[in-house]
């Protein structure tokens, strides 16, 4: 190593370093990835440049993940399968709504990975919202011998 000329290394390859408001930007590009969270309409959530700076479509990308995380409640507390189904039907349905269930979960997370604190907030809101009016007691009255859902809790 001594005597090695290192000036002609390329450092072209090198990600920038995040500015002080924990942003990074890319070369020729105008959108700033959060890498801590933030407040404010101009955000990319589970899309390319959506909802990019359109105020309108921020709104309608926090009702999407609000909806999502209500969905995944849903979806944690139903009970879709009859009693008395086939084992391999029943087996095929409950596999297919767990499938369901996990990818809108991780689409949620995904949301939240935008470090947006909207999308934050209306993701909790969504999965709160969610657990009232399907997981808790508050609109329905236990059964003696109620099984529960037909999906087990989900694991974290």
């Amino acid at each position: 190593m001594e005597g090695m000329d290192h000036s002609h290394h390329d450092m072209g390859s090198m990600a920038p370093p995040p500015s002080m408001n924990g942003a990074t930007t890319m070369p020729h590009q105008k959108m700033m990835m959060h890498m801590t969270f933030f407040w404010g309409t101009t955000a990319e959530v589970l899309f390319s440049r959506w909802p990019g700076t359109n105020t309108g479509m921020y709104y309608v990308a926090l009702l999407f993940v609000f909806a999502l995380a209500v969905l995944v409640e849903w979806l944690s507390h139903c009970r879709i399968i009859k009693v008395g189904s086939g084992h391999v039907a029943a087996g095929l349905i409950q596999t297919l709504l767990h499938c369901l269930r996990v990818g809108l979960a991780y689409m949620v997370m995904l949301a939240v990975m935008s470090f947006n604190a909207g999308v934050f907030l209306v993701a909790v809101a969504g999965h709160t919202l969610g657990f009232l009016l399907f997981g808790s007691r508050v609109f329905r009255k236990p059964v003696e011998d109620e099984k529960g859902s037909d999906l087990p809790p989900m694991s974290c």
